[in-house]
C-alpha cells in the first residue's frame, strides 16, 4: 500500500484532502493511529507537573486530534456521499470505537480537572471575550458529557453511547438498502404520462445505470412527498410511488428507533433531566422544554385550519375528476392543478428557466457576490471526492483568497437522500486554517446532453446549503470548536434560511432565471402569478413539516422506561394527540427514514427549522428595511454573525444585526399564519 495520505496535512492548496491517493486501505490504519495519537496528547496534557492554565489545558486541548480530523472529515463524507459495503461495514465497526473514543476524553477525570480548575479561575485570568467562550464551552461540553457522573453512571453513560452510535449506523444503512429496494420500476413510458420528455429519459437512464435495462425507475428522495407525485397522472403509479416513500423502512427501523428513543431517554435520565428533549434544549437558544412546546402549540391550529380549507379544494377538483376517495398520493398532482386553475400557474412552467449552471452563476454566486462582494473560480486542476463534485476558489472583492468550496449536486445510488453542507477543513487562525466546505444536493442526473433543470424547490434548496457553506467560509476565529456552523442547533439552519430570499430577490432572480435554450428572461407575468400563488399550499407544507417535528419531539420527550412496542401506532397516536392526523397530509419524514432524528444529530430537535425561521423571516425585513444598501447589510450580517461562529451566543449576534429581540410576526405573515 502506498503511503498514508492521512498520515500527515495535504500539500494541496488549502488543505484539500488528496482524494486521488486515498483508498480505503487507508482509513482503518488512520482512524487508529488517529485515536491513539490524540489519547496520547491528552495523557501529556494531564501528566503535565505544572499548574493548570488556559493555555497548557484548554489551547492544548483544541491542538489535539488533528489526524482523526482530517480522516474522518473524509471517512464521514464517503459514508454519506459515495458509500459502498465495504465502507458500510468499516462504519459500523468504527461507530462505537469512535464513541468510547469521545468518552475516554470527556470522562477522563484528570482532564476534566485541569480544565474545572481553570474554569473557576475565569473572572480573574483577563482572557478576552473569545478565549473566555472557548473555556466556557469547552467546560459545558464536558459536563453534558458525563465529566462529573459517578462513576456507576459513566460506565452505564458508556454503554449507551456505544449502543446508541451502533445502532445509528444499523438505521443508515437500512435506510439505504430500503431507498434501493423501494424504487419504482415501471415497464412502460406511458406510466409517467404527465412527466416531462426529460424527466422519463432520466428515468429511463436511472433504469439502465441500476440494471434495469428497457424500463424506467423513479428512485426515492429522502423525505414522503415525492416530487414526481406533482405530476403523474395515473393515479396507480402516484399510489405505488407514495406507498414505496412511506412504507420503506419500517418494519426494519421501527424497532430501531425505539430503542435509541428509550437510549436517550435513560442517557437523559443520569443527568437528571425528565427526557432527552429536556437534555437537548437546555443548551440550545431555546433553553427549555415549554419554549419550544409553545411555539409548536402556536402554530399547528391556524396551519392544521389553513391546510383544511386547502384540502377542500383539492378534493373538490378531484371530485370533478370522478375521484370520489381521494388520498395522500393525490395531494400533489391536485394542488398543481388548482394552483394552475386559482393562479394560471404551473409550476413546470417555470424548470425551462430554472438551468443549474444558470442558477449557480448567476443566482447562487451572483447573489454572494452582491450582498458581500465574493467571486468563484472553478478549479479545474483538483480533484473532489467523486466525479461528480466540482472545486471553486472563493475570492474576496479585493481578490484575498476566502477558502474552497466543492458542489455535489447530483443524486445516485450510493449518496444518501436530503441536502447537506460539511466541512473537510474548519477555519481556525490557531492552525492558521483556511475554509474547505460543500454542499450535497440530491437532483436527478438528466440522460446525456439534457440540460439540468430545476423545480422551485430545487432552486430554494440550492440557495438554503450555500448560505452553509458561507456559514463556514466567513468563519474568523482562532479555535477550531468555535468555528463556523458549530453553532447551537435551534440557530444553524438561520443562515441558511436567510440566503433563500436571495432567489427571489429582483435583481439576482432576473440574472439567472432565464430561459436554457433561448435565453430569455422569466416573463414579468410568470413571476408575478408565481408572488401572487406565494401563500398557496403553506397550510399543507406547515402541517407536513410540524408532523415531523411533533412526531420527533414525542419520540423524546419520553421519560426513561416506558416501552414502545410498535413505532407505527406509536407514530399515528403521536400525531394524532399532536392535532395533525391529517390522512392526506402524511408528515415530512416518517420514522422510518427520519434519518435527521436518528442518524444526523436533530433528535428533539427538528423543530430547529421553524425556530431559525422565526430569526430568519425576521432578518428578511430587516435587511428589505433597514435602510442600508445590500451590500452594507451583508457587511453587517457578515461581521456580527456569519464569521463569529460559537465564539459569541447565538441571539447575541442575532441583536447586533437586528438590534432587539426576534418577534414571530414576520413568520406567521410568511406562512399565511397571521390573523387576518
Amino acid at each position: 500500500m502506498t503511503e498514508n495520505p492521512f498520515l500527515s496535512p495535504s500539500p494541496l492548496p488549502y488543505q484539500l484532502p488528496q482524494f486521488g491517493e486515498i483508498r480505503e486501505a487507508h482509513y482503518r490504519p488512520a482512524l487508529e493511529q488517529g485515536m491513539a495519537e490524540q489519547l496520547a496528547e491528552i495523557a501529556r496534557i494531564t501528566a503535565n507537573p505544572e499548574p493548570a492554565t488556559f493555555e497548557n489545558t484548554v489551547v492544548a486541548l483544541e491542538r489535539t486530534g488533528e489526524l482523526l480530523r482530517r480522516v474522518l472529515a473524509v471517512f464521514d463524507n464517503q459514508t454519506s456521499a459515495v458509500t459502498n459495503p465495504a465502507v458500510q461495514e468499516l462504519d459500523a465497526e468504527f461507530r462505537p470505537r469512535l464513541a468510547a473514543h469521545g468518552d475516554a476524553i470527556h470522562l477522563d477525570r484528570a482532564l476534566f480537572a485541569r480544565l474545572d480548575a481553570v474554569h473557576a479561575q475565569r473572572a480573574e485570568l483577563g482572557l478576552d471575550a473569545e478565549s473566555l467562550r472557548l473555556l466556557e464551552r469547552r467546560h459545558t461540553r464536558f459536563v453534558r458529557a458525563g465529566a462529573e457522573l459517578p462513576e456507576a453512571q459513566q460506565q452505564r453513560l458508556r454503554e449507551l453511547n456505544a449502543e446508541l452510535a451502533t445502532a445509528a449506523g444499523v438505521f443508515e444503512q437500512n435506510v439505504f438498502a430500503a431507498n434501493a429496494a423501494g424504487a419504482l420500476v415501471l415497464d412502460s413510458a406511458d406510466q409517467l404520462a404527465g412527466l416531462s420528455e426529460g424527466a422519463i429519459e432520466a428515468a429511463a437512464a436511472n433504469a439502465r445505470e441500476l440494471g434495469h435495462q428497457g424500463k424506467y425507475v423513479l428512485s426515492l428522495l429522502n423525505f414522503s412527498n415525492q416530487p414526481a407525485l406533482a405530476q403523474l397522472t395515473d393515479r396507480a403509479v402516484r399510489r405505488r410511488l407514495l406507498t414505496a416513500a412511506l412504507d420503506r423502512a419500517a418494519e426494519t427501523n421501527g424497532p430501531v428507533a425505539a430503542r435509541m428513543a428509550a437510549l436517550r431517554a435513560e442517557r437523559a435520565a443520569l443527568f437528571g433531566y425528565p427526557s432527552h428533549a429536556a437534555y437537548v434544549v437546555a443548551d440550545e437558544t431555546a433553553g427549555t422544554v415549554d419554549a419550544v412546546a409553545e411555539l409548536l402549540a402556536k402554530l399547528v391550529p391556524p396551519a392544521m385550519a389553513n391546510a383544511e380549507r386547502e384540502l377542500s379544494r383539492l378534493v373538490e377538483a378531484a371530485a370533478a375528476d370522478g375521484v370520489t376517495d381521494f388520498g395522500p398520493h393525490d395531494l400533489a398532482y391536485y394542488t398543481e392543478r388548482v394552483r394552475k386553475a386559482e393562479y394560471d400557474l404551473d409550476t413546470a412552467e417555470l424548470r425551462p428557466y430554472y438551468e443549474l449552471e444558470r442558477v449557480l452563476q448567476d443566482g447562487v454566486f451572483h447573489a454572494a457576490q452582491l450582498v458581500y462582494g465574493l467571486s468563484f473560480t472553478e478549479r479545474t486542476d483538483l480533484a473532489g471526492y467523486h466525479p461528480d463534485t466540482r472545486v471553486f476558489e472563493v475570492f474576496e472583492q479585493d481578490g484575498t483568497a476566502l477558502g474552497l468550496f466543492l458542489a455535489d449536486f447530483f443524486a445516485r445510488p450510493s449518496k444518501r437522500g436530503g441536502a447537506w453542507m460539511d466541512e473537510l477543513v474548519p477555519q481556525a487562525h490557531l492552525f492558521d486554517r483556511k475554509p474547505v466546505v460543500f454542499n450535497n444536493l440530491n437532483i436527478a442526473k438528466p440522460a446525456p446532453g439534457r440540460p439540468v433543470l430545476l423545480s422551485v424547490d430545487e432552486v430554494r434548496t440550492l440557495f438554503h446549503e450555500f448560505g452553509h457553506a458561507l456559514h463556514g467560509l466567513f468563519s474568523a476565529v482562532r479555535y477550531p470548536s468555535l468555528a463556523g456552523t458549530q453553532v447551537p442547533r435551534d440557530f444553524v439552519e438561520f443562515p441558511s434560511q436567510v440566503n433563500e430570499m436571495w432567489g427571489t430577490w429582483p435583481e439576482v432572480q432576473l440574472n439567472y432565471a432565464k430561459h436554457h435554450e433561448t435565453g430569455e428572461p422569466i416573463p414579468a407575468d410568470l413571476l408575478e402569478r408565481l408572488a401572487a400563488a406565494e401563500n398557496f399550499g403553506q397550510g399543507v407544507k406547515t402541517v407536513e413539516y410540524l408532523a415531523a417535528a411533533l412526531l420527533d419531539w414525542a419520540w423524546h420527550t419520553r421519560p426513561a422506561g416506558e416501552a414502545v412496542l410498535d413505532a407505527v401506532e406509536f407514530e399515528a397516536q403521536a400525531l394524532k394527540e399532536a392535532g395533525l392526523s391529517l390522512a392526506a397530509v402524511p408528515p415530512r419524514y416518517r420514522t422510518g427514514y427520519f434519518t435527521h432524528l436518528f442518524v444526523n444529530g436533530y433528535s428533539a430537535g427538528y423543530y430547529a427549522y421553524i425556530w431559525s425561521e422565526v430569526l430568519d423571516a425576521d432578518t428578511v425585513d430587516w435587511f428589505k428595511g433597514n435602510g442600508r444598501t445590500v451590500r452594507e447589510s451583508g457587511e453587517v450580517f457578515r461581521r456580527e454573525l456569519l464569521s463569529r461562529g460559537d465564539s459569541r451566543p447565538a441571539l447575541d449576534a442575532f441583536r447586533a444585526v437586528v438590534g432587539r429581540d426576534p418577534r414571530i410576526e414576520p413568520l406567521l405573515l410568511r406562512r399565511g399564519l397571521a390573523v387576518q
